[in-house]
């Protein structure tokens, strides 16, 4: 089976390879003087989406596997602490290398999105909450799903109903849903602009005459379910179904993906590892859809 995330790490690395080439400003910074890096950053970003999908959470332990398993896709590895300071420098080209694969897709054009927070733990302890460099961005909050507080992270995410990543926000646990989304929205005016009468199905926290006004007036249809109090609302009997979709998605990633066991210790640590995962889960998605698979979401065959 190695022989499917052998294709998928080839044809992931010639894509951002290629980007590269087209939008130089992309690559991390480094001196223009001085030792060029044996390995590049397209098999950096590579290396680290394979990690994702093989649920390798140790970058010491991942890189003595990929010198085990991968040495004939990567004739050089560094040493774990360079290729954490080099993955935290890559997070601006692995979040635009979300945007080109997702946009190189079939799902792109789905009128439909599906829009929910889930939780990413930081900690377990009040140590950890007073002494850890994500305090001030990590915080207390509450998990409805579960009916559980933690102190940490939410990943606000915007998918299409195949379960491709369209729009994603990670915030503080307290942040507000439509806040976030609004934030999301006025920050990719282009995917705003050829999305036009979209729906997006949210659950009960998106909710409020001026946030669907505000929705109106950029065109998007909001689908959620009656708050207490409120009469029925259009389409209420097909939220129940669609709505597990963003249930799933976030169970893969939480599942599969490995989401809340990422870590990383800095602002920068967090946000690259969780963007790893959202970018491993995109490229899945283009890879299956380029190949013609029948479920775009499968990770069968490049988790093992």
């Amino acid at each position: 089976m190695k022989t499917d995330l052998d294709t998928l790490a080839t044809a992931l690395y010639a894509r951002i390879d290629d980007e590269l080439k087209a939008s130089p400003w992309l690559a991390p910074w480094r001196p223009a003087v001085g030792i060029t890096p044996t390995l590049s950053d397209a098999e950096l970003v590579t290396l680290a989406v394979m990690s994702a999908l093989l649920g390798c959470v140790s970058e010491r332990r991942w890189l003595r596997r990929a010198g085990r398993e991968f040495r004939h896709l990567f004739p050089y590895l560094p040493q774990q602490s360079g290729y954490n300071k080099r993955l935290r420098g890559a997070c601006e080209l692995v979040r635009r290398m979300i945007r080109v694969l997702a946009q190189d897709t079939s799902l792109w054009t789905d009128d439909v999105w599906v829009v929910d927070s889930t939780p990413v733990g930081c900690g377990c302890s009040r140590e950890t909450a007073k002494r850890s460099d994500l305090a001030g961005w990590a915080e207390y909050g509450y998990c409805a799903s579960h009916s559980r507080y933690f102190w940490g992270l939410r990943l606000h995410l915007v998918c299409t109903l195949g379960g491709l990543p369209i729009l994603f926000a990670l915030t503080g646990a307290k942040a507000d849903e439509r806040e976030t989304l609004r934030d999301m929205l006025d920050s990719a005016p282009g995917v705003q602009a050829t999305h036009h009468g979209q729906t997006i199905i949210g659950d009960k926290n998106y909710y409020g005459r001026d946030f669907e006004h505000d929705l109106t007036e950029r065109h998007l249809e909001l689908l959620r379910p009656a708050r207490k109090g409120e009469p029925e609302r259009a389409g209420a009997h097909l939220l129940k179904p669609l709505r597990q979709t963003i249930e799933s998605i976030n169970q893969t990633l939480k599942g599969q993906l490995d989401l809340e066991r990422y870590g990383g210790k800095s602002p920068a640590g967090v946000t690259v590892r969780v963007l790893s995962r959202i970018l491993a889960l995109t490229t899945a998605i283009w890879l299956n859809d380029k190949t013609g698979q029948p479920v775009k979401r499968s990770l069968t065959a490049f988790d093992h």
